[in-house]
């Protein structure tokens, strides 16, 4: 398994630099880190005594890695979670925060291992998650990673600006679905024919 510096890597070279796209409820981002996480870790780069979209737009690649790692890993225990599920769920938690829990300790409870989905790692999340995993040591990584998905699908269905995040202009997978699949066993990728059917009510 990768390291979790490795994954913070990857996961600041598959978000890209600088956005500040109307349509992204986080607002301003850069190298995948919003505006919001920089205002609540007070990380005024630039020393004006504000924390804007010229911070964000100064944040360097290294200085995200350290926010993932430290915020989106160390700080919500996810290292505690079974090795399978660590590097979905903490490139999930840097794109949905504790959404990226909650969609595991939903998945775990319809598996037959309850867990409270209040998205917080927990000893009860742990012992579930652990429980399934070793029920299930091939599939919970693509069982998580197919809920992934899901919750991008459902997520656009009910905000339309969202869907250009989840459908390519020319009607292909855009970036949420092909993230998601990114940790999914290929057998289990959805054809472009089942993406077309699945995005085919969208305007």
């Amino acid at each position: 398994m990768p390291s979790v510096e490795q994954i913070a890597r990857e996961i600041v070279a598959r978000e890209g630099g600088f956005v500040n796209d109307p349509d992204d409820p986080g607002g301003a981002t850069n190298h995948g880190v919003t505006i919001g996480t920089m205002q609540t870790l007070g990380l005024d780069l630039n020393g004006d005594g504000r924390v804007d979209v010229a911070d964000v737009r100064a944040l360097t690649r290294a200085q995200a890695e350290q926010i993932f790692v430290q915020h989106y890993f160390a700080r919500p225990r996810l290292a505690d979670l079974p090795a399978p599920v660590q590097a979905s769920v903490f490139d999930m938690y840097v794109n949905a925060g504790a959404n990226a829990v909650k969609i595991l300790q939903r998945l775990i409870t319809r598996m037959g291992f309850p867990a409270v989905d209040d998205g917080i790692v927990g000893p009860a999340t742990i012992a579930a998650v652990t429980e399934a995993a070793e029920a299930a040591p091939a599939h919970l990584a693509d069982a998580y990673g197919i809920a992934r998905r899901n919750y991008y699908y459902a997520l656009a269905d009910q905000r339309p600006a969202s869907r250009k995040f989840a459908r390519t202009k020319a009607g292909g997978k855009g970036g949420w679905i092909t993230r998601a699949e990114e940790f999914i066993a290929p057998r289990y990728h959805l054809t472009p024919a089942e993406h077309r059917e699945r995005t085919a009510k969208w305007a």
